[in-house]
């Protein structure tokens, strides 16, 4: 059973049952699932791995008191994190000792609502990381390969919106020690399939962030770039066969760069469910339409707001933008209000035509953007 990239994905008490019943979970064990899904155990793993890891609590900061010694000693700004966290909530930044309280106590609020548990964790917080990721993916066996980087930096709310792959500020040197250190610290565990490990990048320095134990929504720029269906990787191992290519084989061939068509209306990106009316897919050379969209289907307001991610794919960064440009301009989806036009602006900033952005970027361009 493949279960995509949604929650059960990552919910190991499905794959134990599946397990259990004899059923073949098409992605890693229970035990790595349960292991890299708890961010405090993950970030442990990961030390004892070998994976470089930013700074901060040695697992979780049970009172205020205890988050007011670690935040000394690593230095302030810190940000605090739920343990059991996602999509950004419980998550809070303290700029220095006197916003520490409210930071902290807000955040545990916060995950306990969200999560039921109101464990958290402190950072130290990097000032313009970038967002880079890792694809990684093993044989359980004791093999395992990497597939480079994608950089994810453009968020809103910590919700990636734009994807590349290669990163612009990644060189070879940086992709292959990185990389390295990623695969053989899940070969050392014996993953199978595809996992992702998320990183924070400044100054040269790569700090471990979090593991993702399925398929990202992001995956198809890295199977633009290396020429492989990660799918069909997935369900080979899973029915016992070896992997179909080794790290000699993987070599990028070009850039590629994948948006997420939202049904949002801007500025203020609130949902937008509704009837399609009309949908025409862009095509030609090097263009993806992932979407499950046509004429007539009726959006719901009960789910993720994600319909749909267009990958393009060209002989290198300047023609994936002219290509994305291109593709954008024919993308047809009317009845509702989509992300569409924030794709058309941004592709007009020089910041994006030259790379040169962070995890911070995007909103405070949409605050200037969206001021009046």
């Amino acid at each position: 059973m493949h279960p995509g990239y949604g929650f059960l994905s990552e919910n190991a008490a499905f794959s134990q049952a599946l397990e259990d019943h004899g059923i073949t979970f098409i992605g890693p064990s229970a035990e790595h699932i349960r292991i890299m899904g708890d961010k405090i155990t993950a970030k442990e793993t990961a030390k004892e791995l070998g994976i470089p890891v930013v700074p901060g609590s040695d697992g979780g900061v049970p009172d205020y008191e205890t988050a007011q010694t670690v935040a000394e000693q690593i230095g302030y700004p810190v940000i605090i994190k739920a343990t059991a966290g996602g999509g950004g909530r419980g998550m809070k930044v303290a700029k220095n000792a006197e916003e520490l309280e409210i930071a902290f106590r807000t955040a545990r609020s916060e995950a306990k609502a969200a999560f039921g548990n109101d464990e958290v964790y402190i950072e130290k917080y990097l000032q313009k990381p970038r967002h880079i990721e890792i694809q990684v993916f093993g044989d359980g066996k004791g093999k395992a390969v990497h597939l480079g980087e994608r950089d994810c930096s453009l968020q809103r709310r910590h919700q990636k919106v734009f994807e590349e792959a290669p990163g612009p500020a990644i060189t070879p040197k940086m992709r292959s020690e990185i990389g390295e250190i990623c695969a053989n610290a899940v070969a050392k565990i014996n993953y199978i399939g595809a996992g992702t490990i998320e990183f924070l990048y400044e100054d040269g320095k790569f700090y471990f962030i979090e593991m993702n134990t399925r398929l990202q929504v992001e995956h198809p720029v890295t199977e633009a770039i290396f020429g492989v269906d990660l799918v069909r990787e997935q369900i080979r191992v899973a029915a016992g066969l070896p992997m179909s290519f080794s790290q000699q084989d993987l070599e990028i061939n070009g850039h590629a760069i994948e948006v997420r068509i939202n049904a949002e209306k801007l500025p203020n990106f609130a949902p937008c469910p509704g009837k399609v009316r009309v949908f025409h897919a862009p095509g030609g050379l090097g263009v993806r339409m992932d979407s499950a969209l046509y004429g007539g289907y009726s959006i719901p307001p009960y789910y993720d707001s994600l319909i749909g991610k267009l990958i393009v794919h060209g002989r290198d960064r300047p023609e994936a933008l002219a290509r994305l440009k291109r593709a954008l301009g024919e993308l047809i989806i009317d009845g509702i209000d989509t992300s569409v036009p924030l794709f058309h602006m941004l592709l007009a900033e020089p910041d994006i035509q030259n790379g040169d952005y962070n995890i911070h970027w995007l909103e405070k361009w949409l605050a200037a953007q969206f001021a009046e």
